[in-house]
């Protein structure tokens, strides 16, 4: 283990050596700070000891409890949390806390690049650069919550985007894609499909069947009380299906999932999957208030399209990058769940592209 200085996002710092430093940064470095129950402390202790280069530190142990900070290793951290997790399990009052770590400064140690045969030949399960399955759950879970932010979110921007297409401004169009809340449910139920978690699939499913009837509903208002320009080339453009718009809503899904996947800010995907969900949603509802059955027929096929396309591309992303539950049969039900989801996501995808080829091409 290494004196130094860590450097926190809120200041906290422990002082070490000032001669020879050794200063690191990286975006996805992490501290976690573990508070355990005093009997525990063999279990935990032989974990640690046993991880190749591990930097832990007691920091402070009573009669009951003992607090440990460790520096999570740049690879396979997933797979320490997961072993932590399986061995704190039995116990109880226990707490794992992680942080982001902004660097690490410290004294030079002769084996401090060094890399041993075994690391070497290490695979981590994980890719290196993806987040921790609980920090993306995090990310994931608050946005399938329905609160009053989500609901007058989506009632602005269905306005604004409906109205904006009516007067064919692509500005407004762009900002009432910027503020919907379209993207959190969508990649919550993905995530969810990854790992098998049943209680964030339906919550992810409420919250985005909420808020489209809720877009839809809006939308469809001002289509019955504004006059319809049916001749404006934003509302007619979501009428227009074909196979770039597949292409489209697969890219902006599998963009966003990466995004989450890495820890990465998702403003600038998730205004790529509004213009995939949006527009064509402001766009049925506004044709049907206006009595246009036939374009809203069209508009909703190419909405269809893109929601299909963005749960198959998010879900790949993820399963991908080996986000998966914690022990075997979670794992299990886990695979189960995204295979089930991925086989019926990807038979509509073939009966609409099948449409679109044959029918509206």
């Amino acid at each position: 283990m290494r004196a130094g200085v860590l450097v926190l996002p809120d200041a906290l710092v422990h002082a070490g050596s000032e001669s020879e430093t050794r200063s690191e940064s990286r975006p996805d470095m992490r501290m976690m700070f573990l508070t355990h129950p005093i009997d525990a402390k063999s279990a935990i202790s032989g974990i640690l000891k046993d991880w190749d280069s591990l930097d832990w530190t007691v920091i402070e142990a009573g009669e009951e409890r003992m607090d440990v900070r460790v520096i999570l290793p740049e690879t396979d951290s997933q797979k320490l949390v997961d072993a932590l997790q399986a061995r704190l399990a039995p116990f109880k009052n226990w707490r794992l806390d992680i942080v982001p770590l902004e660097a690490s400064i410290g004294p030079k140690t002769e084996d401090a690049d060094i890399t041993t045969e075994k690391d070497k030949k290490h695979k981590p399960e994980q890719d290196p650069e993806t987040a921790l399955r609980e920090e993306i759950y995090e990310d994931v879970a608050t946005g399938a919550k329905i609160n009053s932010t989500f609901l007058i979110l989506t009632v602005l921007s269905a306005i604004v985007a409906a109205l904006g297409m009516n007067a064919n401004s692509v500005a407004v169009v762009i900002g009432a894609m910027v503020i919907a809340p379209l993207l959190g449910p969508l990649l919550a139920f993905s995530f969810a499909s990854s790992i098998g978690d049943v209680e964030l699939m339906g919550k992810a499913s409420r919250t985005a069947l909420a808020g489209l009837a809720l877009g839809f509903a809006t939308a469809f208002l001002v289509g019955l009380i504004a006059p319809i320009h049916l001749e404006s080339p934003e509302l007619i453009s979501r009428t227009v299906v074909g196979l770039d718009s597949v292409v489209l809503a697969l890219a902006s899904g599998g963009a966003a999932a990466l995004s989450v996947a890495r820890g990465l800010p998702t403003t600038l995907v998730g205004v790529m999957v509004a213009v995939a969900l949006l527009p064509p949603s402001a766009a049925v509802a506004m044709y049907l208030g206006a009595g246009e059955i036939g374009l809203s027929l069209r508009a909703g096929v190419l909405l269809a399209t893109n929601i299909i396309s963005v749960n198959i591309a998010s879900m790949l992303v993820f399963a991908l990058r080996g986000i998966r539950p914690r022990t075997w049969l979670e794992r299990r039900s886990a695979k189960r769940s995204t295979q089930i989801n991925l086989a019926v996501w990807g038979g509509l995808l073939l009966a609409i592209t099948a449409l679109i080829v044959i029918v509206l091409a």
